[in-house]
């Protein structure tokens, strides 16, 4: 699973779930979120090849988003991600069992929207970090977030 988070936020923008991914998947996966929510002036993420690779690295470079890398072995350096991770696992992957990735998928974008809509964060006043609401395109242009990136 390809985790993407908001930091500014906290909200969860993305889960893709697949067998395997690469650095041609995150690429596309970052794309489709950079379409729809701008251009993040940085991305944390670990040192796992997929978010290392050339290709990545240049492509991002090319965009104007600046790469954060973790230090190795220091996941406290991407506490969003991480966090996120533990609950995810707590809540949900450790209950289930996933017959196909199919039934994995369409359980794990449930339980994001309810994490991103119903679920109260205590770290934002217990309330959930994306209520059903609209930002005015305005206001949404001019924040700029910074992702975190993780393999789960």
């Amino acid at each position: 699973m390809l985790n993407v988070i908001d930091e500014y936020t906290r909200e969860c923008l993305v889960i893709q779930v697949a067998r395997n991914l690469k650095a041609g998947d995150v690429e596309a996966c970052l794309a489709d979120l950079f379409c729809s929510r701008g251009i993040p002036e940085y991305i944390r993420s670990d040192n796992g090849s997929e978010f290392t690779a050339k290709s990545v690295r240049k492509w991002l470079n090319e965009l104007g988003a600046k790469p954060l890398f973790i230090e190795p072995g220091s996941p406290w350096e991407n506490g969003y991600v991480e966090s996120f991770n533990g609950k995810l696992g707590d809540e949900l992957l450790k209950r289930e069992i996933f017959y196909t990735l199919q039934e994995a998928k369409i359980l794990i974008e449930h339980w994001r929207k309810e994490y991103n809509q119903i679920r109260p964060h205590s770290g934002l006043g217990y309330k959930p970090p994306a209520p059903e609401a609209t930002i005015p395109p305005t206001l949404a242009t001019s924040m700029l977030p910074t992702l975190s990136l993780a393999l789960t």
